[in-house]
């Protein structure tokens, strides 16, 4: 059974994937592709993001 979290980072990514993927991997010029699954959750925890991106060689 998942714990209660804070979903509050969550949001964050699902209303601007772009701008948190670039700021979490420092690459200028990679694109959010999607967001695999919302309801994603890995170890119990209900805050989980799985986000596929990818950058221009």
């Amino acid at each position: 059974m998942p714990k209660p979290a804070d979903i509050g980072t969550k949001r964050l990514i699902s209303l601007a994937p772009n701008n948190w993927v670039k700021w979490v991997t420092q690459i200028p010029d990679i694109v959010t592709s999607d967001i695999l699954d919302p309801q994603f959750q890995w170890v119990s925890r209900e805050s989980d993001v799985l986000v596929r991106a990818q950058s221009p060689l």
